[in-house]
Formats: C-alpha cells, structure tokens, sequence
C-alpha cells in the first residue's frame, strides 16, 4: 500500500489496525479528510546540520531585535522548563500551569523588547528555520484536492506564517490557530492576543468560538501529526471523527519516551526530518480508487 512505511525510522505496534485506518480514509474518500498538524518540530524540522532548528519562539528569542539581557531571561526560562514540559515522569494536570506560567513570562518578556511588525519577514529570512523535506509535496498535494490543512500550534503566528508564506506554500486551504501578536499603530508589539496556547492545552477549549470544525463537519477523516504527548487532544473539537490516523515525529529522547509514543501515536517516526511517509499515505489515500 505505502512502501514509505518500510522505512526505518517507522514503528508502528498495530500494524493491521494502521493499515485498516489508511484502507478506510481512502475508501471514504478525499472530500471526507482533513489534516491536523502541529508546527514547530512537525513541519518544521527538528535538527539542521547536526544542530538544533529553532521553533517559531525561538526564532524571536535570538533574534537580532532582542536584547541580550532579554536573551539570556528567555534562555534562563528554557532551561528551568523545558525538561519539566517533557518529563516522562510528571502527570499533565502538574505542568499545566508551569506551561502557562512559562509562555506568560516568556510573552512579557517579548513585548518589553518592542518589536515592530515590519521586521518579522527579515526575523525569518535571517533565521535557520526550515520545514521538513518533503514539505512542498505535502502542501501541494492537500492544497490541490482541497484538503483543509488545519496548523493547532502553541508557537508564535506571526512567525509560523511567515515561514510558510516564505516557502510559497500558504494556501488558500491552510488555517492557523496560535498565539498572535498584537501591535499598536505605530506597528509596536503590545501584547499577545488571548487564549494562550501552550502544549498542553491544544484541545477545544483554546477554539471556543471559531467555529473552524464545526463548519468542516462532513470531514469525519482525520490525519493528525504532532511531536509531543499535548498534540494528541487536537482533533478533540471534530463534532464526528470516524477514522483518525494519528502519526507521531519521535525527535528527541529517543529510547526513554519510546514507549509512550507507541501507546499513543499509530504510527511513531523517530528521528526522522522528512515528510515522506506522511506525503506516501497522502499518495495512497488521494488516489482517485
């Protein structure tokens, strides 16, 4: 069905179940399917030339427009809780205030340094960020079937938009919800317009009010990707979901969060910066039966 699934980054536990998800989307066919993806470390990539590739906050964070005493509080609040926000060991209801504590004291820090809205484009050219290989066929082919591409993101809009709109690949099939910023008229950074998005919040509440699913309600075939343990509850506002195929990008901590990837996502690809199983199941399902 899908030779990308020999690959050997893929793990899978249920095999036959995986392969009964990806018979039935295509059997319902592409007016039934819509995507759900997380960005920062989803379909952007996790590691560029044996280093790390920045998510959409840290694209700001150690930009040229930041001071460098905003750099290193913002580097400070990284490294007190990043290893809290992927601890194996602690339960959700524990980081969930620690996560909106972080984005709030992050966000504050952020405003204070007075960022204008013209230099974003120059933020991101002059950035490492880059999508997943294989992004431009992934892009392409939901945009030309019509597939809604839905990007649930706690990172920063503004940023995340303009990495896509760079690439050429913001279509007009392409909705984000994330945390934007708000300028004043002298195009200033004032705040961040609510509901905050952390990782752990990305479900119905943060949507309250959109509408976005509710108006897609005949699209019961959902692909959900993500990296994290929190995108997992991002298709939780489809009114009716009849087959969902949720597939996980394992990019760090390997072999200790192995385990819980498995449980959780139907497909787990660990270490891997490419698209292409995604883009192979895509092929498969878009293929006119």
């Amino acid at each position: 069905m899908v030779p990308e699934l020999e690959k050997a980054t893929v793990r899978i536990r249920q095999p036959e179940r995986v392969r009964g998800i990806i018979q039935a989307l295509r059997e319902q066919g592409v007016a039934k399917l819509q995507v759900i993806s997380d960005f920062d470390m989803t379909l952007s990539r996790f590691g560029c030339n044996g280093r790390r590739c920045p998510t959409s906050h840290n694209i700001l964070d150690t930009s040229r427009v930041i001071s460098e005493d905003g750099k290193r509080k913002l580097k400070d609040l990284l490294h007190y809780y990043y290893p809290i926000e992927i601890d194996p060991n602690r339960t959700l209801e524990e980081k969930r205030p620690l996560m909106v504590e972080w984005w709030t004291k992050a966000h504050e820090l952020l405003v204070q340094q007075k960022i204008h809205k013209g230099d974003i484009a120059q933020i991101v050219r002059e950035s490492e960020a880059m999508l997943r290989d294989g992004f431009k066929e992934f892009f392409d082919q939901l945009h030309k079937n019509n597939v809604p591409l839905f990007i649930f993101s706690a990172g920063i809009g503004d940023i995340l938009e303009e990495i896509i709109r760079q690439a050429n690949v913001f279509y007009s099939n392409v909705n984000v919800v994330s945390n934007y910023m708000d300028f004043n008229d002298d195009g200033v950074l004032t705040h961040f317009r609510g509901p905050l998005i952390h990782t752990y919040n990305k479900n119905n509440t943060v949507l309250q009010g959109t509408g976005y699913f509710q108006q897609l309600s005949t699209r019961t075939s959902i692909i959900l990707l993500g990296d994290s343990m929190g995108d997992l509850t991002m298709a939780d506002g489809v009114p009716s979901v009849e087959n969902i195929l949720k597939i996980g990008f394992l990019n760090d901590k390997v072999e200790e969060r192995r385990g819980k990837y498995l449980d959780s996502y139907d497909i787990v690809l660990e270490r891997d910066e490419t698209l292409d199983v995604v883009n192979g199941i895509l092929r498969y399902i878009l293929t006119e039966t």
